[in-house]
């Protein structure tokens, strides 16, 4: 055995009650011991002792290093970070025409190619016109092209990709989705919601084979490790992820990540349908752990996407947008009730999707009335997003002990144009209250929900820390009185966020019996300033211990 001593760097240990310390030890992938450079020497010497003559005490200089938990990315798409990561790239475009020479290049360059796919176009590039097969078309008509948009709750696409989706004047619109159509009825190349979910997706999840979801897998991992990101929660488990995790398993023994799953529910007008789908969840949480164990991969919940996003105008909103729509909630909430209920019943965990003030009042609503059935359950209720929330809902969320799941980077402030203008003056800057939140007490988990936006830690703790922009720094912040303290932010990225998925005994802290998990940075984010963070990076990322990412 060999134990390994980690000095003479800052160690921010994610504990409120020791947040600081001067050394730590490792052995056998787990911490031994964290504190005083002296009290870590002691402990080393002490087990070193009562071991076999085998043992071996090795120290590793920091040389001032920062060191901390690894992060724990609260919201994330594995699979389809991974894709992503190879797709056209469209956030920073900033016209249409940008993007049409975006994909006017991807054609050029791989002429063979039997379709092709983008990720993050921005609404505020077509001003108040929507996205048409058209505009793909006259770039490129011969293959299906399907676009993602930067929320990923919406979908463009060409003409040859709306054949191959085999949607025509006939097709109807799937529950809680709209495929957009002209005067005459025919569809214009927009699909939003769950007819971009329950159509399109399907369609780029089976152009690639398992090799490629495998790739896909990998392209994912090695991103987050090289963002200090060793642990994730995948927020849309669905048959496809979960046989690719488990062939990684199978081969390996093991993931590349720590991964917490969320099994995606539909909404159904049946109640029983949906309650059948939660028993389809636990049944296969039970036989995950049965295989596989729970120290790589864990089924812990289900998830109910409530509403879209503000952008499109498809989050459910108290008042109606600028633009006169105004969507309920995609789920009713007796279904919603009964999934939550039966969930309990069956110790799954709920992550409620809910972005718009009337999503996440139904949210309360369905935790409330599934607390007075269940009085006593200790399963960490969360909302995802909450990214406009009224003003009588923080007394509730914190009531109701809720988690908050926010993500700093849909904050950004050059992506917030066309989320403002939608909702108006009154209303535009009343966004992600996460101050609000604080004064609530209400636990707060931040993640970055990739693909929708960048998967990279430090420019999401940038954000956090200040509300200003990480793809336009130039840009005024958008109300930095919401800003969280570095190591309020660091914990809600660490310890919190392990907390909410009920790994906190495992990982997102450095203390006596945790895994190993821990991330070493170039800077100190707690004293560094704002443009120091920005613009630092990961040095290394350990997994239980072994050296997983090393910047070059």
């Amino acid at each position: 055995m060999t134990i390994t001593v980690y000095h003479n760097g800052t160690v921010f240990t994610g504990s409120t009650a020791a947040p600081n310390a001067e050394a730590f030890a490792v052995a056998d992938g787990r911490f031994l011991a964290c504190g005083s450079a002296s009290a870590v020497a002691d402990a080393a010497r002490s087990l070193a002792s009562a071991a076999n003559a085998d043992t071996e005490v090795q120290a590793v200089d920091l040389s001032g290093s920062f060191v901390m938990p690894a992060f724990v990315e609260a919201h994330t798409h594995l699979l389809m970070l991974g894709q992503a990561l190879e797709k056209v790239q469209l956030r920073d475009c900033n016209s249409i025409a940008e993007v049409q020479e975006r994909l006017r290049q991807a054609r050029a360059e791989n002429p063979d190619a039997k379709h092709l796919f983008g990720v993050g176009w921005r609404f505020e590039i077509f001003d108040d016109a929507q996205p048409t097969a058209a505009l793909i078309d006259s770039v490129v008509s011969d293959i299906p092209v399907i676009l993602d948009a930067n929320d990923l709750h919406s979908a463009w696409v060409n003409t040859a990709a709306l054949t191959a989706l085999g949607i025509d004047e006939h097709t109807p619109d799937p529950h809680g989705g709209e495929i957009v159509r002209d005067a005459n009825g025919q569809a214009t190349g927009y699909l939003i919601e769950s007819a971009a979910i329950l159509i399109a997706w399907p369609f780029a999840e089976n152009a690639v084979d398992d090799a490629g979801r495998d790739s896909f897998l990998d392209t994912a991992a090695a991103a987050y490790l090289a963002a200090g990101v060793t642990t994730v929660t995948e927020m849309a488990g669905n048959p496809t992820i979960l046989a690719t995790l488990r062939r990684r398993l199978e081969r390996d023994g093991r993931l590349p990540l720590v991964t917490n799953m969320h099994w995606l529910i539909r909404p159904d007008s049946e109640v029983a349908n949906v309650v059948a789908q939660v028993e389809e969840a636990a049944a296969l949480r039970d036989e995950l752990a049965a295989s596989y164990g729970t120290d790589w991969l864990r089924l812990i919940g289900i998830k109910i996407v409530s509403d879209g996003v503000i952008d499109g105008c498809t989050a459910a909103m108290h008042e109606p947008y600028i633009t006169g729509a105004h969507p309920a909630p995609i789920w009713s909430s007796e279904a919603a009730v009964a999934a939550t209920v039966r969930a309990h019943e069956l110790d799954l965990q709920v992550a409620f999707h809910a972005i718009g003030d009337a999503a996440v009042t139904l949210g309360c609503e369905v935790f409330e009335a599934a607390k007075e059935r269940q009085p006593g359950h200790d399963l960490r209720p969360r909302i995802e997003h909450l990214e406009y929330v009224s003003e009588e809902t923080f007394a509730r969320l914190a009531e109701n002990n809720i988690t908050a799941s926010m993500q700093p980077v849909h904050a950004d402030p050059a992506v917030l144009k066309n989320w403002q203008a939608v909702l108006g003056d009154a209303r535009a800057e009343g966004g992600f209250a996460w101050q609000k939140m604080r004064e609530a007490r209400v636990p707060i988990v931040l993640g970055s929900d990739a693909p929708t936006a960048p998967h990279e830690t430090l420019p999401n703790l940038f954000i956090a820390v200040t509300g200003r922009s990480a793809l336009q720094p130039e840009l005024e912040p958008y109300h930095p009185e919401r800003a969280f303290t570095p190591a309020a932010a660091l914990t809600a990225m660490t310890h919190t966020a392990a907390w909410a998925t009920h790994r906190d005994e495992e990982v997102g802290q450095i203390a006596a019996g945790l895994r190993a998990h821990f991330t070493v940075l170039d800077h100190n984010p707690l004293t560094a300033d704002a443009e120091t963070v920005l613009r630092g990076a990961v040095l290394q990322t350990f997994v239980d211990g072994a050296k997983v990412y090393s910047r070059r």
